[in-house]
């Protein structure tokens, strides 16, 4: 990678696992580089820790704020660094400075305020004024705007702009590709760990730089077969969404049928699902299913009305460790029977024990922790969880992310099997191969917001691509 370009702001783009992270810790003095140079203004830099980057002149601001929000505002700004007086903080000139210092970056607040008093807007802009005027040459910024909506947005960008016109280089990290296009000029294309391009935005087209991130071209895209028909309307969605999670959209999803959810990573597609699942639950919006409103105010109502969901990160957010195999399979049946109505020793043996059979999950025994299963067979210990409840709708938040070639294939056609027996599938996957074989549709997300639907030929990966990057279909 190049080095910074003065009154430029540079996008460094790739999906997860790309190496961003990794090159930014990198930067940051985080992690300790073996190979290369950091060169900076012409000198090369070692930075050892993150307090000797910030000295060498590179200021980080993170999606999280890293500040205190039960300072003031000015305290946050000058911690560390506070002006003193006869031996102690002259509160009356920190205070004064940093309305002068917030003044040049469009903010007209109170500095002596409690920095919580204030939106994470305005607390984004104060951590980029701490990291400038703490460093003032380079200014990383890692997802700034994932909590923003879009006037905040547009607050963020106009503090970004000036800083690049007083000759700071901005290094800026989203998974919004409008974002991208809108604020920079060039963009670093990561992949696997290796930088695929360095490309100026207003030379490239956005299918190229889809392109590139993914690492499939367009002419090598193949046509799905002909979808099967579908049978009746299950769920009904109207305006459904949540502010500044994801955008109200309209959905029906029918029996034997399989949608698919595509897009960038940070396009919304697991937002969706946790929504629809109620795990972040709609504030807009109209849920039906067999034209009846129904309320999906969290995961227990989802459970009731017979929903499964297996989410992306089925380490943190689906499996429980600890608990035996058996344990996790039979925790969603017995959630829905409730607590009261505990299942007999021998009825929870022989649920676990079928599906173990019929999904081929590879274990010592039943009661080990799940957490010792492969990657693959926690998947299907997972999705065993919600088969064991018989539900009309599972959802799916990239089910073959991270498992070995076999297992893969086996919930490929577990997919088919389930919707050729009439249940509803609702599939988010980053593999558009994968969602061209088994979809009937496929919804493309972009921003955090539905863009186009796609059915029947229409569902091919050049469709898909053409339509995440914001063209029309080839």
């Amino acid at each position: 990678m190049r080095g910074r370009e003065a009154h430029e702001v540079h996008a460094l783009l790739g999906e997860n696992g790309a190496g961003k992270s990794t090159l930014i810790k990198c930067l940051t003095g985080a992690y300790q580089r073996d190979g290369g140079k950091i060169m900076l203004d012409g000198a090369e830099i070692d930075p050892r820790d993150p307090l000797d980057s910030q000295r060498a002149g590179i200021g980080t601001v993170y999606q999280e704020v890293n500040l205190l929000p039960n300072l003031t505002v000015a305290e946050n700004l000058y911690l560390g660094r506070q002006p003193m007086r006869w031996g102690m903080i002259d509160r009356r000139r920190m205070n004064r400075e940093a309305g002068q210092v917030l003044r040049g970056y469009g903010l007209e607040i109170d500095p002596a305020c409690s920095l919580s008093d204030y939106s994470i807007a305005i607390q984004q802009i104060v951590a980029i004024a701490r990291a400038v005027e703490m460093s003032g040459k380079v200014l990383i910024l890692d997802e700034p705007t994932a909590s923003l909506d879009r006037d905040e947005v547009a607050l963020m960008f106009s503090v970004v702009r000036g800083l690049t016109r007083r000759g700071l280089a901005v290094v800026f990290i989203t998974h919004f590709f409008d974002q991208v296009f809108a604020l920079c000029d060039r963009a670093t294309i990561l992949r696997n760990g290796r930088v695929v391009a360095t490309r100026l935005l207003r030379e490239v087209s956005r299918h190229e730089v889809v392109t590139l991130m993914l690492g499939r071209a367009l002419e090598a895209a193949s046509a799905r077969q002909e979808a099967p028909v579908p049978g009746a309307p299950l769920l009904e969605l109207r305006g459904y969404g949540r502010r500044g999670v994801i955008a109200p959209f309209d959905l029906t999803l029918h029996r034997g049928e399989v949608v698919g959810l595509a897009g960038l990573l940070g396009s919304g597609r697991s937002e969706t699902c946790n929504t629809i699942f109620g795990e972040t639950p709609a504030d807009r919006g109209q849920a039906l299913m067999a034209g009846r409103a129904v309320r999906l105010s969290g995961p227990r109502e989802a459970i009731a009305l017979k929903f499964g969901f297996c989410p992306e990160d089925r380490k943190t957010c689906g499996i429980v460790g600890d608990l035996s195999v058996r344990e996790n399979i039979i925790l969603a049946l017995q959630a829905r029977q409730g607590w009261a109505r505990p299942l007999s020793r021998a009825r929870i043996a022989e649920i676990a024990e079928s599906y173990v059979k019929a999904l081929d999950i590879r274990l010592a025994h039943l009661d080990m922790p799940i957490r010792l299963l492969s990657g693959g067979n926690q998947q299907k210990a997972l999705l065993a969880r919600w088969l064991a409840m018989q539900p009309d709708l599972l959802i799916l938040d990239e089910p073959t992310r991270g498992i070995d070639v076999g297992a893969h294939a086996e919930i490929i056609a577990l997919i088919e099997r389930l919707r050729a027996g009439g249940m509803a599938l609702l599939v988010a996957s980053s593999e558009m191969e994968e969602l061209v074989a088994y979809a009937s549709r496929v919804i493309v997300l972009r921003d955090r917001q539905q863009v186009r639907e796609l059915a029947g030929p229409e569902v091919n990966a050049a469709a898909i691509v053409h339509a995440i990057a914001g063209g029309a279909a080839p």
